[in-house]
């Protein structure tokens, strides 16, 4: 065992964990390129590391692999930092015999992961990731727990910014919402203080004076283009930055596209290696290749994981960024491969507005990469039309109803923005902006094998007058104002084998994607009312706990009814009504 004293906390090492810290094998240095210069810089980017104290020999390595690398940049010039994306440790018991606590987000988890950062010897920044503040047995609030992660790493604020050479910022922003999450607690939320922070310090950092501005976010904006899971994090919501808030949602790439002197954006989250192009996404591309991204003068890159295990494809790779005042490159370091530096892209500045980025390679996939391949839309542009999969209105106004299988591509826009589209079987909605997926809408299991169509469902105000007048709860509504917008729309599946009709209802605030995934507190407390539920069940029934038959039911809304008469929902709690 060793005892390590910082400031007032005492840390205690097991040996397992000590060793792990240890220098190891080191990779070789890659031959300098044409960009080194007296003003280079190099960053090390660490993605979702996941700590557990009893996996720790992949950190050790990987630390091995950084060392040579930052000891060879700080006797050249010492512009040499480290910054990690977040979720520190592992979302589980990593002492299950003992306990069921979560390892992610308690005291003795930050602090494992600020002995392993500050290892590197170099100064480290980190940002939260969605499970950093998941410390639920040690914390009662999110406010406590934040403030104890704040000060084992050193920070006065969730975010940060530094100076790694002149006039170039590395600049963080991390998740300050757990307990508190509207929806599920794994999207990654940067609360209102921090953006108007970023938006200031952008403001204040203008291209034009020649300043460079690299941000490092948990997940990344929406709009950045990067490949993500529709299995895991879309149907989730957790996507993007402040996912489910439309309006912070959209701000990042608002701020991207206006101001210029973001030049880089760095994110994990996914768990997704860096063999992909679609890891890196550059803010312009050749006209041939497709329509105009509209991402201002800023690269996005997706960054792997460290330790096997944690990863979703199987890769274990950090990102290494070597840069100076005329661009920079964007690396690849393979723990997989003895520490291996493979350049992925370099991106070079064309004066202070603008940059062109290359790509080093070609996509490294597997062959099972196609199970990660995502159909993203494609609205064209005055160069490009829109692409096969969109769907036009015919002269009625209306979608033609098509038949929906796994394979189906199509998407199409309605008359209030909203985007729609088909993808893996599922209805899925689209951020009307950058086409990023949203969430889901109908899953396949209940659309498949249906037609989907889109109709006409405004109405002239008498016949809506009359409609209403016949609904108990809507009588003498004014439905004029409805009836002068022509563009009322619904959409509606049918069932051909059942004639059953459905029409898929918009949310109040007129999105579509359901928030089907709510806060982990909430779910926690129900799994418990359930189980709690099985035993009242099982006691007063007098069988076994296991033949317990429980269900819930949920709010708010299971009807049109002006009136709340009934609260049953059918096919759970009472006959179906199909």
């Amino acid at each position: 065992m060793r005892i390590v004293q910082a400031s007032s906390v005492t840390w205690i090492l097991y040996p397992s964990i000590a060793s792990a810290f240890a220098p190891g094998t080191t990779s070789t240095l890659r031959t300098p390129t044409s960009l080194h210069a007296a003003d280079e810089f190099v960053v090390g980017v660490l993605g979702d590391l996941h700590m557990d104290p009893r996996k720790m020999e992949d950190y050790g390595v990987g630390r091995s692999h950084f060392l040579p690398i930052f000891e060879d940049a700080k006797a050249k010039h010492g512009n040499v930092a480290l910054v990690s994306l977040g979720d520190l440790g592992e979302s589980k018991s990593v002492r299950p015999e003992e306990t069921s606590e979560l390892f992610a987000g308690t005291t003795e988890c930050h602090e494992m992961a600020a002995e392993f950062l500050s290892s590197f010897g170099v100064p480290y920044d980190v940002v939260g990731g969605n499970h950093d503040l998941e410390g639920l047995d040690e914390f009662e609030t999110d406010k406590e727990n934040l403030e104890m992660y704040l000060r084992v790493h050193n920070k006065e604020t969730p975010n940060f910014c530094r100076e790694i050479a002149e006039k170039t910022l590395l600049v963080g922003m991390g998740s300050t919402v757990f307990r508190d999450a509207v929806y599920t607690s794994h999207e990654v939320t940067i609360d209102q203080e921090q953006i108007d922070w970023f938006e200031q310090l952008v403001k204040d950092h203008p291209a034009d004076e020649g300043w460079k501005v690299f941000v490092f976010t948990h997940a990344p904006p929406n709009g950045s283009g990067l490949r993500v899971l529709q299995e895991n994090h879309v149907v989730n919501g957790c996507c993007w930055l402040n996912h489910s808030n439309e309006k912070q949602c959209k701000k990042f790439i608002e701020l991207v596209r206006e101001h210029r002197c973001i030049k880089a954006w760095f994110s994990g989250h996914f768990h997704l290696g860096q063999d992909y192009q679609d890891s890196i996404t550059f803010p312009t591309i050749d006209p041939k290749d497709g329509p105009y991204p509209n991402r201002g003068s800023c690269v996005f890159a997706q960054t792997s994981v460290m330790r096997a295990g944690t990863s979703r494809d199987g890769r274990q790779q950090s990102r290494l960024i070597r840069g100076n005042k005329d661009g920079f490159e964007i690396c690849t370091v393979d723990h997989q491969k003895d520490g291996k530096i493979r350049l992925d892209a370099t991106i070079t500045y064309r004066g202070d507005s603008n940059e062109v980025g290359v790509y080093a390679h070609e996509d490294e996939a597997y062959d099972h990469d196609s199970y990660f391949k995502v159909y993203a839309p494609s609205a064209g542009d005055k160069l490009h039309p829109p692409d096969d999969g969109f769907r036009r209105y015919n002269s009625d106004g209306n979608i033609e109803p098509f038949d929906v299988e796994v394979d189906t591509v199509a998407w199409w826009y309605m008359s209030c923005g909203r985007a729609l589209g088909m993808l893996n079987g599922n209805l899925i909605e689209y951020d009307s902006s950058t086409l990023a997926p949203l969430g889901l809408v109908v899953g396949a299991d209940e659309l498949v094998g249906k037609k989907i169509g889109v109709i006409n469902s405004g109405l002239d105000a008498d016949t809506c007058q009359l409609l209403f007048d016949e609904e108990e709860g809507m009588e003498g509504a004014d439905c004029a104002a409805l009836a002068g917008d022509l563009r009322e729309q619904a959409v509606v599946l049918l069932d051909k084998k059942t004639g059953q009709v459905t029409v898929v209802q918009p949310n109040e605030d007129g999105s579509y994607w359901r928030k089907i995934v709510r806060n982990k507190m909430v779910r926690m407390k129900e799994v418990r009312r359930i189980k709690a539920a099985k035993q009242w069940a099982a006691d007063l029934l007098g069988v076994d706990e296991a033949e317990a038959n429980v269900v819930s039911s949920w709010g708010p809304y299971t009807t049109t009814s002006g009136t709340a008469k009934k609260t049953s929902v059918p096919g759970l709690t009472a006959p179906s009504a199909l």
